[in-house]
């Protein structure tokens, strides 16, 4: 799975390199068109335009597209992981017969501190939240 998620993880990593290149031969193209007309000077702007724009744009889609997607197909394939680590390790556990509240700590263990104690307060709020059921007196 992780091999899965680092091959689809590398395609953008390989687009985020070379978009900034292919940004620069529209540079090149850009000035190349730019000199072709340097005797006008009328002419010598929408070369430089594709210049300018063609670098501006292999930059963005490099900073603005492919690294934050490549970053966050990262992050979630780790999540991925740890989710599956944590039900092996339970599986594991309640198979070797230990005791759930063993089982329990030794799960929240994978997690951060903040993650633990957000699960204790969700925890205690849902014991308070629901009600004994009570018998009605006819």
């Amino acid at each position: 799975m992780e091999e899965r998620h680092k091959t689809g993880r590398a395609v953008f990593e390989t687009m985020a390199s070379f978009a900034p290149a292919f940004g620069l031969i529209g540079t090149l193209i850009g000035l190349v068109a730019m000199l072709v007309h340097l005797d006008d000077p009328k002419k010598v702007g929408p070369g430089m335009a594709v210049a300018l724009l063609t670098t501006l744009y292999g930059a963005l889609i490099a900073n603005l597209f492919c690294l934050p997607v490549a970053n966050k197909l990262k992050l979630r394939s780790s999540q991925e992981v740890l989710l599956k680590e944590v039900i092996i390790e339970g599986i594991l556990s309640i198979q070797a017969g230990d005791n759930p509240r063993i089982v329990e700590e030794k799960l929240k263990s994978f997690f951060a501190p903040e993650v633990r104690e957000q699960f204790e307060r969700t925890r205690e709020g849902q014991e308070r939240v629901i009600p004994l059921r009570q018998t009605r007196e006819a």
